[in-house]
């Protein structure tokens, strides 16, 4: 439903105009996995963001709700394009991607299939966006000719090994943490320690944040700094939006 234009406070159920579409990523070994493409409306996007999910085991799917926002409110205010899918076995409103869990060895090939669906759709500036569990995707299996760089939000470094890391120190590619100071698994200061193998590594520590980013000031705060990164002419995003919301 679409409301008529006006003035409208960003809030956190806010749903602002964009092209968007369902959208299936076929995986090297045989599965078919469900996703969403939200593009700007009227206009080419400027960057990508390709979304890696929580664990699935403890709730984490595509529409974990930074992402969701992300989806809601990027096509419009930043000309962003946001790529979100369920990895192997996990399901959302959207559907269930097919396969199972496999303790992030078999969801190298989910991250493969969404790369390649981006770059296959010429989808420019593609970034991959982690969270927690994706956010060890992303370091496993995300140093892609594909992609510019990665943004971690909440990295537990739970998955990912020390070499995987350093493939990222030699590969040079841009990675930047975003790291809750009140964090279950890994706060700032360890970040900063554990993350200074990669010289190109930025840490950034966010005062207040927890691991779930639970909080409108907080999801606000990632948002800009994901924008800030892949796009850093369209920061800071504003709060407001003049015209239609969905």
């Amino acid at each position: 439903m679409t409301h008529g234009h006006g003035h409208h406070e960003i809030r956190a159920n806010t749903v602002l105009p964009a092209r968007r579409e369902d959208i299936e990523l076929h995986t090297a070994d045989g599965l078919t996995l469900v996703g969403e493409l939200a593009l700007p409306l009227e206009r080419d996007p400027v960057a990508t963001l390709v979304t890696l999910h929580p664990l699935p085991t403890h709730g984490g799917y595509m529409d974990s709700h930074v992402y969701k926002k992300a989806s809601n409110r990027l096509p419009a205010l930043a000309d962003i394009a946001v790529l979100r899918f369920n990895t192997r076995g996990t399901s959302s409103p959207r559907g269930t991607s097919q396969g199972a869990f496999d303790n992030a060895a078999g969801e190298r090939f989910d991250v493969a299939a969404a790369i390649e669906y981006a770059e296959f759709h010429d989808l420019p500036h593609r970034w991959l966006v982690g969270w927690s569990f994706g956010t060890d995707l992303a370091l496993m299996y995300g140093n892609d000719p594909a992609v510019e760089g990665a943004i971690l939000l909440s990295p537990p470094l739970r998955f990912s090994r020390p070499e995987h890391l350093q493939a990222w120190a030699q590969g040079g590619k841009p990675l930047v943490a975003l790291v809750p100071e009140h964090d279950d698994y890994l706060q700032p200061a360890e970040a900063a320690e554990r993350f200074a193998v990669v010289p190109q590594a930025k840490v950034v520590g966010v005062e207040g944040a927890k691991h779930l980013w639970v909080g409108e000031n907080y999801v606000r705060r990632a948002l800009d700094e994901i924008v800030g990164v892949v796009a850093p002419d369209r920061v800071p995003l504003p709060h407001t939006w003049h015209g239609p919301v969905e």
